[in-house]
């Protein structure tokens, strides 16, 4: 085996946070989200000192009850009362600026990454030709909302802190001495560097937590999606064990990763909450234990009493913010995990979207020694024309199935395609198609939108049954091509479908379509999408094998009628009269590509 694996991304969780920030969540420098950073800011700064104002005030009205003043307690008690609707406004200010900020930073990173992940075929590419990302709808829907959330309850855990630090450090410096807040900072420094290295394995466990959860998101998935063969074969007690296989995992993982918060959780509270509190303790007692302190010193002890609940407040809030700056490292911690996450799906999307791949490599065949690379070929695009010269067809793990395909055909050569499964017909599709690279040689097809593909299970989209059939088109493309729902209905008759539209209501009715048609239904209203996008070239890739022949031999009719040249994957003997050539693979490399005399008996019957 070789392994061309991608390394996690380069550079520290800042430096991955700050390439995000500026080329995805907030790209502008005069945007809402700058506007929301400064309302939070603001709001953070008139919350700080609603506290300082809180806290000199309760101790003003304590102070009039300890002293019995009662005309002093009636108007610092309404000064007190009229200023909580002010607080309380601030106090949901900024609960509503995080919220908006951590939607905005969501909608503004889903938009990039569908628009990176839905451009071209990369959905497909990620899936099929890279296996860097495994489960990119865990990414793109509980990542990125983790990651968002984590990003604004950072911001607001740390810039709180920060100022309250700054404030009380300053109040407690003019009135105290720098030598109180200078030991809690102090404190604040090891006790941070200490429970950094502590928290060092948070970020990897998140990582693995993220993806055992995707993992077992997509065994649940799978169940839902295949349910009906599950059920054909009973094969019920099987999607058991493998579904509680995986959520095992998960439950072992989460298990252990609970087992290493709680020991941190310890660590934490003793760290920044009760040695703190301790820490403080002892620094605000030695300016009342000094003998000339000069703002202490000849004070009455009710005096001294009041400067004590007020500076020993502010020296608690001080050991406060100091505890939950040093509890923001966790949530750091838990971010990186995130991010590295983040950065490594954004990283893949911009590779794949420049026609780069990573894919574990299977060198059992002759790539290792050809001359030949995925993205080696050339690529022309031409009208009425399809050419392999010297293509090989090779599978993304790089098997090579035909080392040196030639053929040409011009529009009016329908040409049937056979051989056993895994010799190559899917891959020449996939080739033609441009969801695998050309590894050699040169590919000559027409543009993008001439050339249409019908697989033996037809795609059903979400809407209408107009939808249907004019899909990927919208209503409104539908409109601007000129073409009405009169046009759609014919199609519908050609393919002997009228009965839909009086059935389920008219061309509006919305159905869960996967369900609501028969395999026979769903096979001839991808032949009316077909003759509704009408292109130069199709590939019908066992698209009929559900439809009686006698409607298979009229939409075939039709396509020759509307000069649509097919490519067919079938064995049915009864198409032959509807094709001019054959390109027959016989699955060990060898391949065969000659007019159809009506002789060959090894396409079957």
């Amino acid at each position: 085996m070789q392994s061309f694996r991608t390394s996690p991304p380069d550079g520290t969780v800042a430096n991955q946070c700050s390439i995000l920030f500026a080329e995805i969540i907030i790209p502008r420098k005069w945007s809402a989200e700058n506007g929301l950073l400064a309302l939070i800011a603001a709001a953070l700064i008139a919350r700080s000192i609603s506290d300082i104002w809180m806290i000199q005030n309760a101790t003003t009205i304590e102070s009039t009850i300890i002293t019995m003043n009662k005309s002093q307690f009636r108007t610092a008690l309404v000064k007190y009362l009229s200023a909580l609707p002010a607080i309380a406004v601030v106090n949901n200010v900024l609960k509503w600026s995080i919220g908006e900020l951590k939607l905005r930073f969501r909608t503004n990173m889903s938009q990039y990454l569908y628009a990176e992940y839905l451009k071209g075929f990369t959905y497909y590419k990620m899936s099929n030709l890279d296996n860097r990302i495994a489960n990119a709808d865990q990414l793109l829907t509980t990542d990125i909302d983790k990651f968002c959330e984590s990003v604004t309850d950072l911001y607001s855990n740390i810039c709180k802190p920060l100022l309250d630090i700054v404030i009380y450090v300053y109040r407690l410096t003019t009135n105290l001495g720098g030598q109180t807040p200078g030991i809690l900072l102090l404190y604040l420094f090891f006790s941070g560097v200490f429970l950094t290295n502590l928290r060092k394995p948070t970020g990897r466990l998140t990582v693995m937590e993220q993806k055992l959860e995707g993992e077992f998101r997509y065994v649940n998935s799978r169940l839902i999606t295949n349910s009906e063969e599950i059920a054909f074969y009973k094969g019920n007690n099987r999607e058991k064990l493998t579904i509680l296989a995986s959520f095992n995992k998960l439950v072992a993982h989460l298990r252990k990763f609970l087992e290493f918060r709680v020991g941190m959780g310890i660590i934490d509270n003793m760290v920044a909450k009760y040695i703190a509190t301790v820490v403080g303790f002892y620094a605000v007692s030695l300016p009342f234990f000094e003998e000339n302190h000069p703002l202490l010193t000849g004070s009455k002890a009710g005096d001294r009493l009041s400067k004590y609940y007020t500076f020993g407040r502010m020296l608690v809030k001080l050991a406060e913010a100091i505890g939950r700056l040093v509890l923001a490292g966790r949530e750091m911690s838990r971010l990186a995990g995130f991010t590295a996450r983040m950065t490594e799906l954004t990283v893949v999307l911009k590779e794949l979207n420049a026609g780069r791949y990573e894919r574990t490599m299977v060198s059992n065949s002759s790539v290792a020694d050809a001359e030949i690379g995925a993205g080696k070929g050339l690529l022309k695009f031409q009208d009425n024309l399809i050419k392999f010269e010297h293509v090989p067809l090779v599978t993304p793990n790089g098997d090579v199935l035909v080392k040196d395909l030639n053929f040409e055909v011009k529009s009016g050569m329908n040409v049937l395609v056979c051989g056993p499964n895994g010799c190559g017909k899917s891959s020449l599709f996939r080739i033609l198609g441009e969801l695998w690279p050309t590894w050699g040689g040169k590919v000559t097809k027409p543009p993008a939108g001439k050339l249409f593909y019908i697989p033996q299970r037809p795609y059903m989209t979400l809407g209408t049954l107009r939808d249907q059939i004019i899909y990927p088109h919208t209503h409104q493309e539908m409109k601007r091509r000129g073409k009405t729902d009169a046009d759609l209905l014919s199609y519908l008759d050609l393919v002997q479908l009228t009965y839909l539209q009086v059935r389920e209501k008219g061309l509006d009715a919305i159905e869960d379509w996967i369900d609501v048609l028969s395999g026979g239904e769903k096979q001839r209203i991808a032949m009316a999408r077909l003759f509704y996008h009408k292109p130069q070239f199709a590939i019908l890739d066992e698209c009929t094998s559900a439809v009686s022949v006698d409607v298979e031999g009229s939409m075939y009719e039709y396509c020759r009628k509307v000069a649509i040249t097919l490519f067919t994957v079938s064995h049915r003997k009864s198409l032959w009269k509807h094709h001019d050539y054959y390109l027959q693979f016989d699955g060990h490399g060898a391949y065969e590509f000659a007019p159809i005399d009506g002789s060959e008996q090894q396409f079957g019957s």
